[in-house]
């Protein structure tokens, strides 16, 4: 009982501290809050217009980053869905077969009715030891949260929560309204900023409040600039982050633009049909996180073209596979009804190296 009593505090211990960046942020925040609102606008803004203005606007910035990290934060990541998942019968089976090829065998009739089309790197169907379910595409297991994520894009210590299908977009909108919150507080205090230097301020407390906000706000903004950046790059390619740095492995190859739709279906497939949600912190994306469309044609410069050839556009249906082709889940089909021809393609994604399965 000892070593589980152990365990059991030291697991809490872990989870109080992941807690710690989210706590820095958010006194973070409400000093800026303060020193902006208490000791800028009203304390040192002399012109009425000019304050209620700087007021108004930085408590519309000011509640949208607060929504969208909220939602980023709280929004439980989604798992695979139950059909994923081994039966009892099922797992006993894999057990008693030793591991190799005999368990290949048992999983490739586990997953042959199920919307799967990725494998790992070496060819075996990506399977979970710890969730005991067959990975969707995208598919990843997170050592921090311990269970397997849908289209998971990586673990972020500051929302102490794993970024995936269910709230990528919310922290996509983060990125964007705390870059936003930033500057908007950079520029409206750079010119008191500058009276500080030249002492056109009063002595007071508020002006160091004025000088390190200046210096906070233009820090993280620059930092967030090129997250957010980064992030856009990624959904126009249809990539997550662990895409980026390890392709998936289709039937021609590793293919890092092989969920790439084009740049307006790789975007709707995050932000979703309807425009008059995609500034709002609402879940909206297409999909159920278990399936995606993908292409056999590499239409990214920066990628090599594929052996099939740069027209291949439609896989042989009598082709051997041990995932034959199976139809998509109807909501990802919407985003396959104009444009060019896409097709399922087999193939793998093998695991990340820090920390996810």
């Amino acid at each position: 009982m000892a070593p589980s009593g152990s365990s059991s505090i030291k697991r809490s211990c872990q989870r109080v501290l992941y807690w710690i960046p989210v706590l820095f942020i958010t006194m973070i925040v409400g000093w800026s809050y303060y020193a902006y609102v208490i000791q800028l606008c009203i304390g040192s803004i002399t012109n009425i217009g000019e304050k209620v203005v700087c007021i108004v606007a930085y408590h519309l910035f000011f509640i949208m980053f607060a929504w969208a990290y909220w939602k980023t934060i709280f929004t439980t990541p989604m798992n695979p869905l139950k059909e994923f998942h081994l039966s009892y019968t099922d797992r006993e089976i894999l057990e008693r077969e030793e591991r190799g090829e005999t368990q290949q065998e048992v999983l490739r009739r586990i997953a042959k009715d199920l919307p799967i089309y990725t494998r790992t790197m070496s060819g075996a169907i990506r399977y979970c030891d710890r969730c005991q379910l067959v990975k969707p595409d995208r598919c990843h297991h997170c050592s921090v949260c311990d269970k397997c994520v849908l289209k998971m894009d990586h673990h972020c210590p500051w929302v102490n929560n794993c970024v995936g299908f269910s709230n990528y977009k919310f922290f996509l909108l983060f990125l964007a309204y705390s870059l936003l919150y930033c500057l908007f507080i950079a520029a409206t205090d750079l010119q008191y900023f500058i009276k500080f230097w030249t002492n056109g301020l009063p002595d007071t407390q508020a002006k160091f409040h004025i000088m390190f906000l200046f210096f906070s706000a233009a820090m993280f903004s620059i930092s967030l600039a090129s997250l957010f950046g980064y992030h856009c790059w990624l959904v126009s390619k249809n990539r997550s982050t662990l895409e980026a740095f390890r392709a998936p492995a289709f039937r021609h190859g590793a293919d890092k633009n092989g969920f790439s739709l084009g740049f307006g279906k790789n975007l709707r497939q995050v932000f979703g049909d309807e425009k008059k949600y995609w500034l709002l912190p609402v879940f909206s994306s297409l999909g159920d996180g278990c399936s995606f469309p993908t292409c056999l044609v590499n239409q990214d410069p920066e990628q090599p073209s594929t052996p099939a050839g740069p027209n291949t556009m439609v896989k042989s249906v009598g082709e051997a596979s041990p995932f034959p082709a199976k139809p998509l889940r109807e909501s990802q089909s919407r985003l396959l009804i104009s444009g060019q021809s896409w097709t399922e393609s087999d193939g793998g994604h093998e695991e990340d190296k820090h920390g996810k399965q």
